[in-house]
């Protein structure tokens, strides 16, 4: 009975942030007769407004991001067409990532670096860990094989460094950038502020999830070995 409690107690810590910042955006996300213009428009106009002319705004089924490399902020359609909260507070939040990228922020740099090595990493352990059995196998050395499963651990961990290292990205693209701009600049109305601030935290703590999520994937190749 214990362990079921922690079973639960864990799933919950996992899925539960995920679940709230999609909650959070669901229920912003309704069309505002007040609001001006899309995600998409406020995008354009905010990358023009900070000198970005050159950064592309472009709408994709693979959730909204700005890409370093590309220099593009990508919008879900909802958020790239819809004139609710949620489109501009999350449009503002990819021009933050924009705006980070544009003044040359430590912080991003490092993120966009470990982005490709996580990626080849966790390409690398579990490819170590579905090898490790057959090696320990025709080895029968069980060091190889523990060897190999830390390793692998290790390699797959890499993402949920990743995760940390971004947060405060986030949380800078969120409430350093975006915040400002949307009330000084009054593209939100005052009574709407607790929203965005709301969706603005969600859209940050996004990568909390995905790191739980990288440690659930972990555990699972520990109890797979256990067996």
């Amino acid at each position: 009975m214990p362990y079921l409690v922690l079973l639960v107690l864990i799933l919950a810590a996992i899925y539960l942030p995920n679940f709230w910042a999609q909650h959070t955006f669901r229920r912003y996300a309704g069309e505002r007769e007040d609001i001006p213009g899309s995600g998409g428009q406020l995008a354009r106009h905010l990358l023009d407004r900070f000198e970005m002319g050159e950064v592309k705004v472009e709408t994709t089924e693979a959730g909204d991001h700005y890409d370093p490399q590309a220099r593009v902020v990508r919008l879900s359609p909802d958020n790239f067409n819809g004139r609710s909260l949620t489109a501009i507070a999350v449009a503002a939040h990819e021009v933050g990532h924009a705006i980070q990228h544009h003044r040359g922020e430590r912080l991003l740099a490092l993120r966009t670096r470990l982005v490709g090595k996580a990626n080849a990493a966790q390409k690398l352990g579990a490819g170590i860990l579905m090898a490790a059995p057959v090696l320990m196998l025709v080895s029968r050395s069980p060091w190889i094989g523990l060897l190999m499963l830390a390793a692998g651990l290790l390699s797959m961990g890499a993402a949920t460094v990743v995760h940390l290292v971004t947060l405060p990205v986030e949380i800078d693209a969120s409430f350093g950038k975006a915040l400002p701009i949307l009330t000084e600049g009054d593209y939100v109305r005052e009574r709407d502020r607790p929203a965005v601030r709301r969706i603005l935290r969600a859209a940050a703590f996004t990568y909390v999830a995905a790191s739980l999520a990288s440690l659930l994937n972990i555990a699972r190749w520990i109890a797979l070995f256990r067996r």
